[in-house]
């Protein structure tokens, strides 16, 4: 399953109302973990296709949801499920530690 770009066009649509969980990644592009932390959260959009939906917030373009979240720093990684943010992550995170935060 393809990574979704989260906006808050599609905030609503994507997260809030989706039927299976959703697993946010909060980045930048000046942000060096982030970049690190890009790739691995394909590797999990592929690894969970079907049972997780996953989507790249940046928080630059998105700062209203990012602040809405809380996110003060960045790599923070947010599942959603149910509409709800149930788990929240910050920092570089292994495939291996994604598994974990997911039901």
């Amino acid at each position: 399953m393809a990574v979704i770009t989260i906006t808050t066009e599609n905030f609503e649509d994507e997260v809030k109302n989706s039927e299976i969980p959703v697993l946010v990644d909060f980045w930048a592009a000046w942000c060096g973990p982030c970049q690190m932390q890009g790739p691995v959260v394909d590797q999990a959009a592929e690894a969970f296709a079907g049972k997780l939906k996953v989507g790249k917030l940046n928080v630059d373009e998105q700062g209203e949801l990012a602040q809405k979240y809380g996110v003060m720093s960045i790599p923070t990684l947010i599942l959603f499920k149910g509409g709800e943010a149930v788990k929240k992550e910050v920092g570089f995170h292994s495939l291996e530690e994604i598994s974990a935060m997911i039901p």
